[in-house]
């Protein structure tokens, strides 16, 4: 009597091919549909990211009878502005981090008495181009539309 030996198992180079391209059909499949939305999702998450901003640069107000300057800027939501005119009762931070970017990496502008806005401010992300104007991803985010 022989000791019988057990094959080794494994997958084939036919197989390992197949699923390799069945993965790369599905891929060149489903990327498109996933990046087409990216843009879409950065214009929300400036909308949204405006929108928390206002509603700090509010409670600021409330506290101080003002908005911070445009010198001051959007960093008066975070520590205590050091130039003139100080704040009365500043009672920040008024975000729970630091001012963040827009989602194209550029800050946002800030401008206080606004142009648009002239009792409150102005407040805009200059989409992916980071330049006034534009369309489709290059197009500015408002605080006023």
């Amino acid at each position: 009597m022989r000791p019988s030996h057990s094959r080794l198992r494994g997958f084939t180079l036919i197989e390992v091919l197949v699923v390799i391209v069945v993965i790369a059909i599905l891929a060149t499949l489903v990327a498109p549909n996933v990046f087409r939305h990216v843009g879409a999702a950065k214009e929300t998450t400036a909308r949204s990211q405006i929108e928390m901003l206002g509603a700090a640069l509010d409670a600021y107000r409330l506290d101080n009878g003002r908005y911070p300057t445009t010198e001051q800027g959007l960093a008066a939501l975070w520590q205590a502005p050091t130039t003139e005119p100080r704040p009365t009762n500043w009672r920040g931070p008024y975000l729970r981090k630091a001012v963040p970017l827009d989602p194209w990496g550029n800050p946002y502008s800030y401008v206080a008495p606004g142009v648009q806005s002239t009792t409150g401010y102005d407040l805009v992300s200059y989409g992916a181009d980071g330049k006034p104007g534009g369309t489709g991803d290059d197009a500015d985010i408002t605080s006023w539309k």
